[in-house]
Parts: C-alpha cells; structure tokens; sequence
C-alpha cells in the first residue's frame, strides 16, 4: 500500500553529495512498485531546461509538505532553520543577525550565508507521521496556534 497518493505535494530529500541537508518540492505523479515514487519537481529541470525535471524516488526520501504557519517575526540565535537558495529548503542554524537579515551555519557545507528573513522558515522534522519541533521557543504563546498540528520532541531519529 502506497504512503503517497498521486497528485501528493512533497519535499524530497536530496541524498546527493553536495545536496545533503535539502529537500526540493515535488508532486506525486506515479506510485510505483517496492516502495518508490515518480515525482516532477515544482522547481528543478531538465539539463536542457526544457521541462520540470522527473524522478523515481524512494520513500525514504520524501515527506509530505510541511505544515503551513505563518512566519515569525524573527528567529533566535541557535535556532534550526530552512532557507529557501538554489530552488530548495537547505536545513541550517541561526548564529546571527542584522535588522531582518539572518546569519545561518550549515553544517552540511560548513558555510555561513547572510540571508532576508523572507527566506527562513522555522525546521521541522517529520517522523512515524507526525511533525516534530525541536526548537525552545516554538511553544511560546505568540505561535503556540501553529504548533496545535506539531508535537515538540527534541529527541527522535527521523527526517531532519
């Protein structure tokens, strides 16, 4: 039985060296047998940019789309973020910040990028069906209304 429906919006999670720590959205086109997906990127294409780009995927490797929330006002320092560079969400962590530009760590390139606060969204983890946060402040009062759907549990070992 199929985790994925067709016409399912999700993240794949790149395993690709120089990818790792990203995750692209995708729509279900095909489920396919053992436990893999055909999937057609919203932002990736072809070599020849001709058409959005097709894959088999397999079901370690996608998510359903995260929750949508409304995004905070700000992030703190330490806090496990997605940025949006390069057609997808890269998992990173905040260790400064400028106004509203954000300085994020990412430890799978072990760089640090300057980026708008319109880029960020708070990270969140998708383990046995449920969406974990790990971050201290998501259950503070202000966005406590969008963690209703979010269990916090900071020690699982699923889908970062």
């Amino acid at each position: 039985m199929a985790i994925f429906e067709k016409g399912d919006k999700v993240e794949v999670c790149s395993k690709e060296q120089g990818f790792l720590g990203s995750y692209y959205e995708a729509t279900v086109i095909n489920p396919l047998d053992g436990g893999e997906y055909q999937v057609q990127y919203k932002n990736l294409v072809t070599d020849d940019m001709s058409q959005p780009l097709i894959e088999t995927i397999t079901a370690e490797e996608l998510r359903p789309l995260p929750p949508l929330m409304r995004r905070p006002n700000e992030f703190w320092g330490t806090e496990e973020v997605d940025v949006f560079d390069n057609d997808g969400w890269w998992v990173g962590t905040v260790v400064g910040r400028q106004e509203k530009r954000y300085k994020v760590y990412f430890a799978s390139s072990d760089e640090t990028l300057w980026f708008p606060i319109f880029k960020l969204r708070r990270h969140l983890n998708w383990c046995n069906g449920k969406w974990f946060c790990s971050n201290k402040r998501a259950a503070e009062p202000e966005t406590q209304l969008e963690y209703l759907i979010i269990q916090k549990n900071a020690n699982h070992s699923c889908q970062n």
